[in-house]
């Protein structure tokens, strides 16, 4: 076969890969590597990741029978190559769109896809329940788990480990080491080790020297068995992972076929318990830009492949991001208390920009939120003020921590909830959407979330200022509803919100950004002569009792709107008036919230119209109500 014939175009499943000759693999992964560029360059998305792991991929489907084996990648960044040699390359450029792949790993897209991923430091414990299952029902596959580097911050990643190597089990964990250069270095002696170690001759060795010093007197079986441990960490790395249980091997060049081949075909045919294999590869391989990108490129927008440009649409108002992080920072400068936390998202959150500011007052913890908040607790525990500015998604994953550790204890900790609501390409895995009712049930806790970004810099003004207890501010994605920015902020009330439109017959009482197309809702239901008062509720918790009260029994219909699950604002304002008997006074109550589904990607504004939280949508949720309907023409109400 000719070198430059296209080898790529040839691989539908990994089986067609499989029918190659090892000396053919470079080609492939160096095509492949083109295919991801190009398919990104297209729908935007993460790409310094799955370039990354390239020639890993190719080797790791190349070895193993997948998707028998079972082949699990952690959080799912590095999955795009991936995809394109699992039956979707047909697809790729549909990532994170409406209908298309998902940006991630997703049991339903694909029988390869044996486990869903998109947060991080999972893949070990799901893999390990897939090897003890296996072992239950007799099969013999491999089950591999591919965890990147900056996932083993998190403390899961380490349970699993444990937990594996107590009950032994046939278990492969692929440790992609792309960041935290905890390998000593990679070159042609450490990858002959990591062959050796890795070999039946080896193995055999180890195992006859093992039944061998069983004879001995135990004191002298134990430090022999510690001995050999020790002499392969001093040579090879890895002391940690053989405390855990581990067979340790590498670590080997995750670029060089040459290296990952043959050590990965021996890990393959081993007969022992768990195995860690340690690859050390370079995030954003073979792409000049990314190479050199400050975080190597892990998420982009569109971008042309030539010069490595993103196409970043402009807006005209800032993002909420960059709002919070300006009012974090003014009041930095007047409180020498408050610090800044985040769980490796700097750029995402805002801390970033505080982090320039203030490099002595900024912690970046790793992938360990549930660390950031308790953390935090201790913190706010000596009189500090520390903003956990972590997603609303990735606070799930600290849920005891904010319980025992913050709100039982009644701990001064700030919660900035950055993407609140739907945030567009990344799904339903990265959505928002719980954070009202998962906050709102706890005692100790206030809620508060923006309706646009002045409202933001207020609610970051509050929360500093704020010492009485835990409190949490949610805001959107993306950018704002373009207001002036307030020079001076204001202390809110707490549990007091704020009439933005006054009307006669209908109110919207809006919580969160979903107060602009409340406005847009009021101005369609005045053209058709529903005089509309809009409310901005600005606190979930405490509620605003009065103005609920004020807003019941001066209009015919009540409509509560938020950007969240079931079971949060909406469900807080029912409770209050079931509780004061106020469901009986005859205003027609509705409730609008996210939908009860989990809701795939799409853009932002399309995801929303889905979720029936436009204002279209709310017009129509108030003529439903009066029973009438909503004229989009005419202008007229019909009974």
């Amino acid at each position: 076969m000719a070198v430059d014939t296209p080898l790529l175009d040839q691989i539908t499943y990994p089986e067609d890969l499989r029918k190659m000759e090892v000396g053919q693999l470079r080609q492939v992964a160096d095509e492949l590597r083109d295919e991801v560029i190009d398919a990104v360059s297209t729908t935007g998305g993460h790409l310094g990741a799955g370039l990354g792991v390239i020639e890993l991929t190719v080797a790791l489907h190349y070895l193993f029978d997948t998707p028998k084996d079972k082949l699990i990648w952690d959080v799912g960044h590095q999955c795009y190559p991936h995809k394109i040699i699992t039956g979707r390359r047909e697809r790729i450029r549909t990532l994170r769109q409406e209908e298309g792949l998902s940006g991630f790993t997703k049991r339903s897209e694909s029988e390869y896809d044996p486990f869903g991923a998109a947060h991080a430091a999972t893949s070990i414990s799901a893999a390990l329940g897939m090897a003890v299952a296996s072992d239950m029902r007799g099969d013999d596959n491999n089950v591999i788990a591919v965890i990147g580097d900056g996932s083993m911050s998190a403390g899961m990643a380490y349970e699993a480990m444990n937990n594996a190597g107590d009950l032994g089990k046939r278990l492969i964990v692929i440790l992609n080491d792309n960041d935290m250069s905890i390998a000593p270095p990679v070159g042609a002696m450490s990858a002959y080790l990591a062959r050796m170690s890795s070999s039946g001759v080896y193995q055999g060795f180890r195992n006859f020297a093992k039944q061998l010093v069983k004879k001995l007197p135990k004191a002298l079986y134990k430090s022999a068995a510690k001995a050999e441990e020790f002499s392969r960490g001093m040579v090879q790395g890895g002391t940690l992972f053989e405390e855990l249980g581990f067979y340790y091997v590498g670590p080997i060049d995750g670029h060089d076929m040459n290296h990952l081949i043959p050590v990965l075909e021996n890990v393959r045919d081993m007969e022992t318990g768990p195995v860690l294999v340690h690859v050390v590869t370079q995030k954003g391989k073979g792409y000049a830009p990314a190479e050199s990108s400050a975080d190597k490129y892990h998420g982009v927008a569109k971008f042309d492949v030539i010069s490595g440009k993103q196409h970043k649409a402009k807006g005209n108002a800032p993002s909420y991001t960059s709002v919070f992080a300006r009012q974090l920072i003014a009041n930095a400068k007047n409180d020498d208390k408050i610090v800044g936390i985040t769980a490796a998202m700097p750029g995402g959150t805002g801390i970033d920009k505080f982090m320039e500011e203030f490099p002595d007052r900024t912690y970046d913890v790793g992938i360990a939120e549930q660390h950031a908040v308790t953390f935090a607790a201790g913190l706010a525990a000596e009189g500090m003020k520390p903003f956990a500015a972590i997603y609303s998604t990735f606070l799930q994953r600290a849920y005891d921590s904010v319980v025992h550790d913050v709100a039982l204890q009644n701990l001064p900790v700030r919660f900035p909830m950055d993407r609140a609501g739907l945030v567009g390409a990344d799904g339903a895995t990265h959505a928002g959407a719980y954070d009202l009712a998962y906050l709102g049930c706890l005692p100790n806790m206030v809620i508060m979330a923006a309706g646009d970004e002045a409202e933001l810099t207020h609610m970051t003004h509050t929360a500093a200022l704020y010492d009485g207890g835990p409190i949490a501010f949610r805001f959107p994605r993306g950018e704002g509803v373009g207001l002036e920015l307030p020079e001076t902020p204001q202390f809110l009330e707490f549990g007091k919100g704020r009439i933005v439109r006054e009307g006669t017959s209908v109110a919207l009482l809006s919580l969160g950004g979903r107060l602009s197309e409340c406005h847009r809702a009021a101005d369609m239901l005045a053209a058709q002569g529903l005089s509309t008062t809009v409310a901005d509720a600005r606190f979930a918790k405490p509620l605003d009792e009065a103005l609920i009260r004020q807003l019941v029994a001066h209009h015919e219909v009540v409509v509560t709107v938020e950007e969240g699950s079931v079971g949060g604002f909406g469900a807080f304002v029912l409770h209050f008036l079931a509780r004061e008997g106020l469901l009986d006074s005859g205003v027609k109550i509705r409730t609008m919230t996210l939908p009860d589904i989990f809701q795939d990607q799409a853009s932002p504004a399309r995801m929303y119209e889905m979720a029936a939280l436009n204002a279209p949508q709310i017009a129509k949720t108030v003529t439903d109500a009066l029973g009438v309907e909503l004229q989009q023409q005419s202008g007229d109400l019909r009974a």
